[in-house]
């Protein structure tokens, strides 16, 4: 790698670092370093929220799926916006008027503290496994790009990221989120901008191109939905369950529009986020599909597409400022699931209010878990990575179904929504096996949840009065 690249890289994660430490100045209590003090703009609450849910392998991907095929993965984004726009509607109002640190809080007080410490480990174990395989999986993408070893990779963006982490809190963590969402999405308009000097074409050249390859269609109105996880119908619910339960009920997403003032500015930050995923996807799908048009359907190793033409094509310069955007995708996810992590914790199992050195130990002990996972396994792993990329489709239809529940006004017995958990988990396994295509997931494992949670209760209510 050119001396220049490795200098920008340098320079950004060197004041990544140094504007965490001169963040913390401003946390004085826990509710500080995991809400912000409850006055985080929501543009920018909006801007981290679209930062953490990017990942590398979003990064890398999704140009990879318009190199090989179209553009169907847009369908799931305008699912995306209608879950979040459920989410504004139906839960948002609860949490707020709730005055919660932790959402599972409002588990607990519906159906008291042993059922929140379950919501609240069902997302432990979820973020961890999630995040500390999605950790691995971007080591290896940045290994491959840099040319570092995979244990460097994975020291210097656990370290750079605990840094600020450590020392700002959520503050810190949304601003260095939205300044890294504009340095990745920059260089995927930068990308675009060298494909179509390289063609000598211009955009408007370049797109009637595309269409007439089918290369740009957006909707699948062919095939399967049953199996099919592009087709439109699939697609579409796919993507409304999904983003209603991770933007919902998974703590990491929700975390960011807590912290905002009121609920009009987190309804803002929560569908902003949703209109703002959308531009983001259909910017790099644009850069693939024009990476497909420069390379003359050249066949490359599946999602390695993007990062042939980083290493290829970029010049020294612009390259380090995307491997720069790429180390930022990584650091943002990271630094988001440790905080919200350590929030979790402090506030569902040790009863929160706890002092910011206290706060800053336990998000410390939660970075160590995720930088260890990274560093037991490799990419051989592909077993234990394939689980630790699906596991929020197991558990967040139960936890949705819990919220879900949460909103009814009659009591429900431990016994009855903990065997209802297990059968929403249960259920998720056995679809996977018959091959039904992962979109409706969530969907029916809300379903499960509720049906057997509500059956289980009856039963329980006969056994009682009988």
């Amino acid at each position: 790698m050119h001396w220049i690249d490795l200098t920008i890289i340098f320079i950004f994660l060197a004041g990544f670092s140094l504007y965490g430490i001169w963040q913390s100045r401003f946390n004085e209590s826990s509710e500080d370093y995991f809400l912000g003090g409850r006055n985080l703009p929501w543009p920018v609450a909006m801007l981290s929220i679209v930062a953490t849910e990017t990942s590398v392998l979003t990064f890398i991907s999704i140009p990879g799926l318009a190199y090989r095929g179209d553009w169907f993965f847009l369908q799931l984004a305008i699912g995306y916006i209608i879950g979040r726009v459920l989410v504004s509607l139906f839960l948002l109002p609860q949490y707020f008027k709730s005055g919660v640190t932790s959402i599972y809080e409002v588990i607990g007080h519906k159906f008291g503290l042993e059922i929140q410490k379950v919501a609240s480990g069902v997302f432990l174990v979820t973020r961890i496994l999630a995040d500390g395989v999605r950790f691995l999986a971007t080591a290896v993408v940045v290994q491959v790009i840099t040319g570092w070893s995979l244990s460097s990779a994975v020291m210097i963006i656990g370290t750079v990221t605990l840094v600020y982490t450590l020392s700002g809190g959520i503050r810190t963590i949304v601003w260095v989120d939205s300044i890294q969402f504009i340095l990745y999405l920059f260089g995927g308009i930068a990308s675009i901008i060298i494909v179509l000097n390289h063609l000598d074409q211009s955009l408007f050249e370049a797109i009637p191109i595309l269409a007439e390859q089918g290369k740009l269609t957006i909707f699948n109105l062919e095939g399967n939905f049953i199996k099919d996880p592009y087709y439109f119908i699939s697609a579409i619910v796919g993507g409304v369950f999904l983003s209603f339960s991770s933007h919902g009920v998974d703590y990491m997403m929700v975390q960011r529009v807590l912290g905002t003032k009121d609920l009009a500015a987190a309804r803002k930050a929560m569908v902003g986020s949703g209109i703002f995923v959308f531009l983001q996807f259909g910017v790099f799908l644009l850069a693939g599909s024009l990476i497909f048009l420069l390379m003359g359907d050249v066949e490359i190793e599946r999602d390695r597409e993007f990062t042939s033409f980083i290493v290829d094509y970029l010049p020294t310069g612009l390259k380090g400022v995307l491997l720069a955007g790429v180390l930022s995708a990584a650091m943002s996810t990271l630094s988001s699931s440790i905080n919200s992590l350590a929030a979790s914790t402090i506030t569902d199992w040790m009863g929160g209010n706890q002092s910011i050195k206290k706060s800053q130990m336990v998000s410390f002990m939660w970075g160590i878990v995720l930088i260890a996972i990274a560093l037991l396994f490799d990419e051989s792993d592909s077993a234990i990575i394939i689980i630790g990329l699906q596991i929020a489709s197991f558990t967040y239809g139960g936890l949705l179904g819990l919220f879900l529940l949460s909103k009814m006004k009659r009591d429900i017995h431990p016994v009855s929504l903990i065997v209802g958990l297990i059968s929403s988990l249960l259920i998720v396994f056995y679809l996977n096996q018959i091959g039904l295509a992962w979109t409706w997931f969530i969907g029916i494992s809300i379903l499960v949840f509720m049906l057997i949670t509500l059956v289980i209760e009856r039963v329980l209510l006969i056994y009682v009065d009988g």
